[in-house]
């Protein structure tokens, strides 16, 4: 994509905000309620903001907020894009670059995750600690040296000082978390038992068809990277009648988002 159409919606973005945000938050499938815990919100809908796409997935309200969180000035995507939906990689992770160029230093990406791990039950919380990224790269193409080098390191994607602080507020606030690594595929068809038992084998913990790309081009752009999973279903079993539903998902995202919020505003404010 060319780099105007980027500082085309930064451009456009700046003009309706009042402050710099430090932190960009991306909310996924069922947690875009965390928007609510933003103070003095200024609400963009995606539709007004020049080259953003739509969001059309279940529980993604497609807005985009800025305001402050945990006294940080931050910028929210309530809600994201999808390779699923039809979007290209370079429309998926836009907003990631535009959030680069509006000032963004730290990214927290969040989504609604299937639980591999058997340890792993509906309303967890997970740290992605690390990932298996089953999408398409974003990086394939020209590089933009805007952003950033041609082979970007991604050794540690997701930033361990973050992961550390969020363990000790964690536990500050009696709240249990889980750890592991985190598995992107395309969708929108749920996985088989059998996917379900290979994912695990090879040593993922939770899985879903969001996020990597984004983390891809916010490492490309030097921009440290926290992200967490809320684990809505338990694919680890598929007992009796046991199938996926996507309302469900969306539920059990909504009934985690407020503890989430709480760890994630007091990261912030740390960080």
């Amino acid at each position: 994509m060319d780099f105007q159409k980027y500082q085309q919606a930064a451009d456009y973005i700046k003009s309706k905000i009042s402050a710099q945000p430090r932190v960009g938050i991306i909310l996924g499938s069922g947690l875009g309620g965390l928007a609510d815990e933003i103070a003095d919100p200024i609400v963009i809908p995606y539709s007004e903001i020049p080259n953003f796409a739509h969001s059309t997935a279940i529980g993604h309200k497609g807005n985009f907020i800025s305001g402050t969180l945990g006294g940080v000035p931050v910028v929210a995507m309530q809600g994201r894009f999808h390779y699923y939906e039809g979007y290209p990689m370079e429309v998926v992770t836009l907003p990631v670059r535009v959030m680069k160029l509006l000032g963004i230093e730290i990214l927290i990406v969040s989504n609604a995750a299937g639980g591999i791990n058997s340890n792993f039950h509906v309303g967890d919380l997970m740290i992605i600690r690390d990932h298996i990224n089953m999408l398409p790269n974003p990086l394939i193409g020209p590089n933009d040296e805007n952003f950033g080098v041609r082979f970007p390191d991604m050794t540690r994607a997701y930033d361990r000082e973050l992961i550390a602080l969020a363990e000790t507020i964690a536990q500050e606030q009696k709240l249990a978390l889980q750890k592991g690594v985190y598995v992107s595929l395309t969708g929108p068809s749920y996985e088989t038992p059998a996917e379900y038992k290979y994912w695990q084998t090879v040593g993922a913990d939770a899985v879903g068809m969001s996020t990597t790309p984004e983390v891809i081009v916010a490492r490309h752009a030097g921009i440290r990277v926290f992200g967490m999973s809320v684990i809505t279903n338990e694919g680890w079993h598929f007992e009796g009648d046991y199938t996926n539903d996507g309302d469900e998902v969306v539920a059990a995202a909504n009934a985690a988002s407020k503890r989430m919020g709480g760890l994630i505003a007091e990261l912030i404010s740390r960080a």
